[in-house]
């Protein structure tokens, strides 16, 4: 079987956030040892100016929707933006991979060389299906991904790179 556009976007975004999901509950357990109030944790923030963790799990799960509705011409399901709760994360999460696991190979026939236009808060950006997904989308979500995961390190929960690859390889 060839590697497609499919193969490169949900697989490797739904291992994302099962990952990620597995990170943040490390860190909840990590707050409810040390009695950490969880909104405190989910507040947290690296440094003044960056967003806190439970943003950084809504831009990952966002990226991930959009990437996918972009790339199959599909419209993107709609989520809000109002979880509080490690539970309501881990939902969110849930949620996210199963829109990305309702998607099937064929939608992403021509996906490399579609035209994916939007706008962000301070350009319009155009790109190649592949360009998008290469240069845009994977990294948008790995770099949200870690910094979840760095924000719960410097909290003190106690993470390692196996935690991030949760089984890479194996």
């Amino acid at each position: 079987m060839a590697y497609s556009m499919y193969h490169a976007t949900v697989p490797v975004m739904v291992r994302a956030l099962r990952n990620l999901r597995s990170v943040l509950q490390i860190g909840e357990k990590f707050a409810n040892d040390k009695g950490i109030a969880p909104e405190v944790l989910l507040q947290s923030r690296l440094i003044a100016d960056m967003l806190p963790l439970i943003k950084q799990v809504q831009i990952a799960t966002d990226t991930s929707k959009f990437a996918v509705a972009r790339l199959t011409a599909t419209d993107p399901v709609s989520f809000t933006d109002d979880e509080t709760t490690f539970e309501q994360l881990y939902a969110r999460l849930d949620r996210c991979i199963e829109v990305l696991g309702a998607y099937k190979p064929e939608q992403f026939d021509g996906a490399e060389s579609r035209e994916v236009a939007f706008k962000t808060r301070t350009a319009e950006l155009k790109f190649t299906g592949a360009d998008y997904l290469g240069t845009y989308a994977l990294p948008n979500l790995f770099f949200h991904a870690t910094t979840a995961y760095a924000i719960l390190r410097v909290a003190g929960a106690p993470l390692g790179k196996t935690d991030y690859l949760a089984g890479a390889g194996r």
